[in-house]
């Protein structure tokens, strides 16, 4: 599999595949024919599609490498079994399917008796790592029969650290299972397909080494890690004393070398040099007293005299003059000029052909972030610091990068809150948008839901909201819509990333240039379509008297007109937007509004938070309800008053409590549980017959009115499910059932974690389980949770039970395995 973009490779590969990268003077690719003729592989099939004349003219027919090579140009992007799929004319035995671009040493030979012993059909090649979460994982049984797959899971559905490596063995038949001309790719499409059909389909455990070289800081350990003797690959030229040295050296006696120094042909190092565990390519040129390490050279680098090099990597036709000093982890790509007694500070990129004049310091002007290097996207949301991180040049670049992948001459919506770092973000990114030909409909101060409502008149082909970060407040965070109003697909934010970390925008001419516009009418329509959808009259009869914490947001803006429609009686607190305001804890306001419900007699209270995407609750008594148990409240009536419904479906997260099932029981009503993130919630209204998706934060979601969370909708919903019933939320919660759950959070590195759930799968084998957000085991009333934070070095486990100390009990015993496991005893 040789055509890789190596997009998060640049600027190392702006002009060559990613599989022609070198690594020790070879190639990837040459590294990969090289394991593929240590095991008695003769003939080779490469699949090509990007820069495809770098392999062949490399390569050739392969018999300079021991191989029968043979290509095969892809018309278009099919996906990796799509691509393979072409090729079927050539495999007519059972073939070895491998990428061109990963480092490892695997004993494909065992692979393949494997294969062999167990009848397969098809054999993935697996491994173990320490952090499997941006991989695919697989799970095998006891004879290695794959029983379930994970494409780049949460953390919550780490179920083991045993990851596809990419590297498949199959027969030909398999290839009649792909459909031609589509995009079809093995560990989404093809394997979950034999899975479903039970065709015979198993997992080998690889013992050995292997990366997978996806971005410039794993090509820098992967260069370490074969100077280091922790991969088994066979470097070129002859070995003297610690190092390797190719033909035609010209080597000064008082040059120094320590550690392993790999030295291509024809290269020159003059006196007194000191390089420390080097990668150097062919006709190098390297001055008098230059100290270099844990740097790699590609071919045709000149550094001038007295220059101080370490932990970089220089491309092809690079010249470094004399008394130049560049700091760590940087990367300079082909044909740049870096004069005299110049300095380049750490963690920079030079893009190819730039110049650096004598004496200047390069810091940012031609640097790529080190921050945004591995992840752009944390599901659909970019989170940064506050004008450090999240500046105006940062938002520009995601602006244009967003529009190259929306397209030009397209729409997208914009909005905000009332945070001034915001303001400069929403400006910024616009800006971006607009250069590369996309318009934008700007809501300015507006809040999620709105935005998202906005996207359903089918204007706009994406939107997005910058706002404070409800989780910390010296951050911002870029939230991203599709076009139906839900988060943006994964597909889609791979295809910004590609554009923001590949530089390769387009800009319009100027009579292209996206337009800014403001629309009239949004909040009206906003509002017209949301009384639409309530029985107005049932709330209005009911004569509510209310509390409403307004939390300084954007609720602010539309929830008054909306009470004053349904002709509620209001004490409104914090009733203004203000961004200064630090989203306040339900904690610091839980005195004052239970004070206020017990002296004037008010019904209920709710807190919108300032997103207006969530809400809180208190009753009569003045008792605030947990999320858990105002999820449990507002499940039972929206049963007891859609009964008409039925049979339908309710999602709720795998953290809620089986007081859930409890009310639905004697109902025609399937209860699905779904991952406890907002964005399992959206996508659980995929389905038709979910009527009502609760999450446990106070986040609720009715797919008649929209496909995503609206407090100040989910409240005058409440409102009318209580005006339609006529329950009292204070005797409703004594009547419910009642669960109780006890939780704790074990410190687990982030390296263990995957290790941790692995151990927690073996212990629950063959026992009740469900595996959606974690490992959740049922035994008979109790069941447990184990989780591994997303976020943090941690492990979450939450006990549940009848009784309090029932609860108490199965965690405490939980936590002890874990902090076993955690510990390898």
């Amino acid at each position: 599999m040789a055509g890789g973009f190596g997009t998060r490779l640049r600027p190392l590969t702006m002009s060559i595949p990613k599989p022609m990268v070198p690594l020790a003077n070879k190639p990837m690719m040459h590294h990969i024919v090289d394991l593929l003729v240590r095991h008695g592989v003769s003939d080779v099939v490469s699949v090509l599609y990007f820069q495809p004349e770098h392999i062949t003219s490399y390569f050739g027919d392969g018999h300079g490498f021991g191989v029968n090579m043979r290509y095969i140009t892809a018309e278009a992007d099919f996906g990796t079994a799509g691509s393979v799929k072409n090729a079927q004319e050539l495999l007519k035995e059972r073939f070895i399917i491998i990428s061109g671009d990963v480092l490892t040493d695997f004993d494909l030979s065992a692979a393949i008796r494997f294969h062999e012993e167990r009848g397969a059909m098809a054999t993935i090649v697996l491994t173990r790592v320490e952090q499997p979460l941006q991989y695919g994982i697989v799970m095998t049984g006891a004879d290695g029969r794959i029983t379930r797959f994970l494409e780049k899971p949460a953390w919550g559905e780490v179920f083991s650290d045993t990851i596809n490596t990419g590297i498949y063995i199959l027969e030909p038949e398999v290839l009649d299972l792909i459909p031609g001309k589509t995009e079809f790719d093995f560990s989404k499409d093809l394997f979950p397909r034999m899975l479903q059909r039970e065709l015979p389909l198993f997992g080998y455990i690889a013992p050995g080494y292997w990366k997978d070289i996806g971005n410039l800081h794993e090509y820098q350990l992967a260069s370490n890690d074969v100077l280091g003797g922790r991969v088994n690959v066979s470097l070129a030229g002859e070995q003297c004393d610690s190092s390797y040295c190719g033909r035609n050296l010209d080597l000064a006696p008082s040059a120094h070398f320590n550690g392993l120094v790999v030295l291509g042909d024809d290269v020159v190092i003059g006196p007194g040099a000191v390089l420390s565990n080097c990668i150097i390519g062919d006709r190098c040129r390297i001055g008098a007293g230059v100290r270099m390490s844990n740097t790699v050279l590609w071919h045709d680098v000149t550094i001038g005299d007295f220059s101080e090099i370490a932990n970089d990597v220089i491309c092809n036709n690079v010249s470094i003059g004399s008394n130049v000093t560049i700091g760590d982890n940087v990367f300079v790509a082909e044909s740049c000029v870096v004069d005299d007694s110049a300095r380049l500070m750490a963690n920079i990129k030079l893009w190819p052909r730039k110049h650096v004049e004598s004496h200047a310091t390069v810091t940012r002007s031609l640097v790529q972030e080190e921050r945004w290097s591995r992840e752009l996207f944390a599901d659909a949301r970019i989170t940064g610091l506050a004008n450090l991180d999240m500046n105006p040049e940062f938002g520009a670049r995601l602006g244009a990068a967003l529009g190259m992948a929306m397209g030009a001459s397209t729409h997208v919506v914009a909005s905000r809150d009332d945070d001034e770092v915001s303001r400069i973000m929403k400006r910024s990114i616009t800006a971006g948008l607009m250069s590369v030909g996309v318009s934008i409909t700007d809501l300015q101060t507006t809040s999620i839901p709105q935005t998202r409502q906005e996207l359903v008149s089918g204007r706009y082909v994406a939107g997005f909201h910058v706002r404070r970060s409800p989780r910390h407040a010296h951050q911002t965070d870029i939230i991203l819509f599709g076009r139906d109003g839900r988060d943006i697909l994964t597909s889609t934010s791979k295809s910004v990333e590609r554009f923001f970390f590949g530089e390769d925008v387009r800009r319009v001419d100027r009579d292209a240039v996206g337009r800014l516009l403001f629309p009239e009418r949004s909040t009206a329509n906003y509002i017209e379509r949301f009384l639409g959808s309530l029985d107005i009259e049932a709330i209005r009869t009911r004569n509510f008297k209310l509390l409403v914490d307004y939390s300084y947001g954007l609720a602010a803006n539309v929830f008054p007109q909306i009470l004053g429609d349904l002709r509620c009686r209001v004490l409104a607190m914090n009733n203004y937007v203000d961004a200064s305001h630090f989203a306040d804890p339900l904690s610091e306001v839980l005195g004052e509004s239970a004070v206020i419900m017990r002296s004037l007699g008010y019904e209920l209270g709710i807190k919108i938070d300032p997103g207006a995407e969530k809400m809180a609750l208190v009753d009569e008594r003045g008792f605030w309800y947990t999320g858990l148990r105002l999820l449990t409240i507002m499940t039972k009536l929206f049963v007891d008053t859609n009964k008409h419904l039925e049979p339908y479906s309710i999602a709720v997260p795998v953290q809620a409590t089986r007081e859930i099932e409890a009310i639905t029981a004697g109902h025609n009503i399937n209860v699905l549980r779904i991952r406890n993130s907002h964005g399992a919630m959206m996508d659980a209204t995929r389905d038709p017959d979910v009527r009502f998706v609760g999450g446990t934060r106070g986040g609720f979601i009715y797919p008649d009115f929209h496909v995503a969370a609206d407090g100040v909708y989910s409240a005058c919903r409440l409102l009318q499910m209580l005006a339609t019933t006529g329950y009292q939320l204070s005797i409703l919660d004594n009547d419910l059932p009642k669960r109780h759950q006890d939780h704790a959070a074990v410190p687990c590195p982030w390296e263990v974690k995957g290790t941790v759930m692995r151990r927690a799968m073996e212990h629950t084998d063959g026992r009740e389980r469900l595996l959606v957000d974690g490992v959740m085991v049922y035994d008979g009333s109790t069941n447990v949770l184990l989780v591994p934070d997303k976020e943090h070095a941690l492990f979450h486990v939450t006990a549940e039970a009848d009784t309090a100390d029932d609860a108490a009990t199965l965690r405490r015993h939980y936590v002890e395995l874990v902090t076993q496991w955690r510990d390898g005893n």
